[in-house]
């Protein structure tokens, strides 16, 4: 059975605040920010990670809000969770953990239904930049293969791709893709940015060159790296018109959304054989097993993890807390909807 912790339980005239599942990381630094609930609401938090809707759901019963980590909520789920169409639930308010909620939640219907929708920001700029040049480098260096061989006594190596003098092509340059920049720019690399908004200051300071056309930025770049986020201006705005002009030979990474890529344009690309890819996000998530991804020679595929470590989990805590307690006192941290 989970733990479950539970903080002011005796307050009933308070609101409830239910996190029905957790990372086991992310516990103590949850623990550490409860307080700022302290007389704004109950929290009931259980300390098991599951992603079994009927389980999520029974803990969530009667809470008036939610805290979403890591679990998607279909539109069926919605429904009971908020007690729309004959649901038996009353949630007000989703305090999503990350950045991409459009592809965790239907935006449209909680606006229609006036359910408020909080994400949080910036909290993994360095670990996801982080994330994106370990992915670089496994496909330039391939050291994950080589420890295996080496491990099995094969001692016959591979040859690197260097990165200095390389064009990187980021599609996205917000806080993600100008922290990818700066680690570029340590590698000798030069950065190329498309972006539909770009912070001028941000391009002088990091000495990038702006690209007006996305096609123009795929068919330069050596490596190209996605940083948009998944809005519904970005649903599939990268096409397959657009990744057919990637040359022979490039690089290509994902620890942004798969849904900002035309659906199936990305698999069939990569099944032509002539692109390396290295990706962290997928349509479906966990990948099902029978996906022509898996099937791509040489890609690199991790669970979506790029947000995950020590110094974003702090800042991604505090949020999620700061946005339940300001949707109970009126205010309007980090709303999304």
């Amino acid at each position: 059975m989970p733990q479950i912790i539970e903080t002011q339980p005796d307050r009933t005239d308070l609101p409830l605040a239910v996190m029905p599942t957790v990372f086991e990381a992310m516990i103590e630094p949850f623990k550490a920010n409860l307080p700022l609930l302290h007389d704004i609401a109950r929290v009931r938090m259980y300390t098991d990670r599951t992603t079994d809707k009927e389980t999520l759901l029974a803990r969530s019963a009667d809470a008036d809000a939610v805290m979403v980590i890591g679990f998607h909520i279909p539109d069926a789920a919605l429904d009971r969770f908020c007690g729309f169409d004959g649901g038996d639930g009353h949630v007000r308010c989703f305090a999503f953990g990350g950045t991409g909620v459009a592809s965790y939640i239907n935006m449209a219907k909680t606006r229609e239904r006036g359910v408020r929708v909080c994400n949080i920001v910036h909290y993994g700029d360095h670990a996801v930049a982080e994330h994106t040049f370990a992915l670089i480098l496994e496909l330039a260096r391939e050291t994950g293969r080589l420890d295996a061989e080496v491990k099995a006594d094969d001692w016959t190596g591979a040859e690197g791709y260097a990165l200095h003098g390389k064009t990187l092509g980021l599609i996205g340059f917000g806080g993600i893709g100008q922290t990818v920049a700066r680690i570029a720019n340590g590698f000798g690399m030069h950065v190329a940015v498309w972006n539909s908004h770009v912070d001028p200051a941000a391009a002088t300071e990091l000495g990038v060159e702006l690209i007006d056309d996305m096609g123009d930025l795929m068919e330069r770049a050596d490596i190209v790296s996605l940083h948009l986020p998944l809005l519904e201006s970005t649903a599939g705005i990268i096409t397959a018109r657009q990744l057919d002009r990637m040359r022979p030979g490039t690089l290509f990474v994902n620890t942004a959304r798969a849904e900002i890529i035309e659906p199936g344009a990305l698999t069939a690309r990569l099944l032509r054989g002539d692109v390396q890819a290295a990706l962290d996000v997928f349509d479906h998530e966990p990948l099902p097993m029978d996906d022509l991804l898996r099937t791509v020679p040489g890609i690199v595929l991790t669970p979506h993890v790029a947000w995950r470590n020590d110094e974003a989990y702090v800042s991604l805590t505090r949020q999620v807390v700061q946005s339940v307690a300001s949707f109970f006192t009126g205010g309007d941290f980090n709303v999304a909807n």
